[in-house]
Formats: structure tokens, sequence, C-alpha cells
């Protein structure tokens, strides 16, 4: 396709002007050569795209088929080079960045906000999947940019710590009542309630199993979802314990609307730390422009 751009160009501008001779003048290219150009773009085709006639040349049915796709690969190409101009004039860059729902809303947003106001026309993609599958996607260079929970190991990739975040169970204060009245004085939460947590497939889901498994601790899990925010709300619904990120929750422990729930002695769960994973072979001005906001 390559050899025959040029007799496209060629054929383009002589069914736009429905003359040779107008072409020719357009491209600054003689008419022999024009003809000739045209005769060649046909044999290669093995179709005819034009008939002769005494004022000028027509499309041929055939012609008009293959004008109307030439039609739109010039005006794709055209705006290509527009975009182009416009990035160079504006400086405009791209960068990519992958993370999960609920780190996107309660951490990244603030920062791409920050970003965005400093570089006013970067284009930026998101892409939302749990932790694993960011890491996967930057591994594979297909984001430039990851926000996650810190994996075990980072490999090659560099990171930034943002915060530390802790997993805890809670319910309200309506809820713990309830339990209450139905057990007694053999009342214990997390044992006897209805336990609300992220699926199997979550990293975080992994996390909490991983920490109860050295416990005696037994759940009667009654909800399971992939949305931290689901369970926040149904824990706030009162219809079960759900085990959450507390730095998510602040302004519920503080009204009341959500109480957090005593581990028992044998039950520990760690902090994690949230951080922003890339590599550092990544030369893209956007993402450096990025990395160097988030270090201030």
């Amino acid at each position: 396709m390559e050899q025959h751009l040029a007799q496209y160009r060629i054929f383009f501008e002589v069914a736009k002007a429905g003359s040779i001779s107008k072409a020719a003048k357009l491209l600054y290219i003689s008419q022999p050569a024009i003809s000739k150009s045209i005769l060649r773009l046909e044999e290669n085709l093995e179709i005819a795209l034009f008939t002769r006639t005494s004022k000028g040349v027509s499309l041929t049915p055939e012609g008009q088929i293959f004008y109307e796709y030439l039609q739109n690969a010039f005006s794709a190409i055209e705006a290509g080079e527009i975009h182009l101009a416009k990035i160079k004039q504006f400086n405009i860059g791209k960068i990519t960045i992958g993370t999960s729902n609920t780190l996107c809303k309660y951490i990244l947003l603030p920062y791409l906000n920050k970003f965005m106001k400093e570089n006013p026309h970067t284009m930026v993609s998101i892409f939302t999947q749990s932790s694993d599958k960011t890491s996967l996607l930057l591994s594979e260079n297909k984001i430039d940019i990851g926000l996650v929970a810190k994996p075990a190991k980072t490999q090659s990739m560099s990171y930034i710590n943002i915060m530390e975040i802790h997993d805890i169970f809670v319910a309200t204060p309506a809820y713990l009542s309830s339990l209450k009245h139905i057990f007694d004085k053999s009342f214990n939460p997390l044992r006897d309630g209805n336990i609300m947590l992220l699926d199997k497939n979550n990293a975080t889901r992994r996390f909490i199993d991983s920490c109860i498994e050295g416990s005696k601790l037994h759940l009667n899990q009654s909800i399971e979802t992939g949305n931290m925010e689901l369970l926040i709300e149904f824990a706030k619904t009162g219809i079960g314990i759900a085990c959450v990120i507390k730095e998510f929750i602040q302004k519920e422990l503080e009204e009341g609307t959500l109480v957090e729930i005593e581990m028992p002695p044998d039950l520990h769960i760690p902090k994690r730390e949230i951080v922003f994973l890339y590599d550092e072979k990544n030369f893209n001005p956007s993402l450096i422009k990025f990395i160097s906001m988030l270090k201030k």
C-alpha cells in the first residue's frame, strides 16, 4: 500500500477536480505524469476508475466506491496531522493511570485534580480494575503508573508511598444492639453477625483471609461483593458487619453512624501501604511531571 500512496493521492485529486489538467495545476505535476499514474493504478487494481470524456473525467461506479474510501482515509490523516500540531502548539501530553474504583475515588482524584490544574492540556486515561490487574498492566507497559496496595514484591518497579490504610470491621450501633439482645452475654459480633466481605478475587479479601487463617475466628459470611463502596453502604443500612478501610469512613466513625468492632486478641490485621507504582525506565514527559508532583 505504501508504494501506491502517491498514486492514491493523484487519483483522489483528479476525482475531486473532475479534470486531469486541473489536478495537474494543484499538484504541480505534468498532465502526462498524472495520466501515467492513473493508468498504472488501474492496471494494479485491474479495474477502470475513470471514464474519459471531452470535458474531462468522471468516476466509474467502482471508482466512486474507491474515492469514498480514500476520502475517509485522507480525512483521518489530516485529522491526525491537526492533532499532532495541537500537541506541539499547546504542549499536550498523555498519561495512563491504573487503579481500583475505591482508590480512584478516595485517593487518586485529589492528586489528579492538582495535576490537571498544573497541566490542563494533558490527556489522562484511567483504567479501573483490581490491584493485581493494575500491576500486570504496568509490567506489560500498558499503563504508565498504578495506584495500588503495595505488593509483597515490587520487582523492578519503583514506588512512592502515599498513605497507610487499616482494614477494620464496622457496623451500625443499632445492628450491634440487636445482636447483643439476641445473644445476650455470649454476644460476639464477629462470630454471630452477618459478615460482609469483598469477593475472593480481590487482593484485599485475600489479605484479610490470610490474617484470619492465623486466628481461631470463624466468620459467618452472608454477603460478598467486588466493590468497597457497596460494602460501606451495606454496613450503613444496618444489615451486617463489613470489612472496610478505616481511612475511607472517617466521617461515619466520627459521627457514630458506624462503629469499629474490636478485634479478638489472636487476630491481628497489619496496616497496608498505598503506593504509586511505576517503571523508572518510562521516560514519558507527562509521567515525569506527575511523579514530580507526587514527590513535592
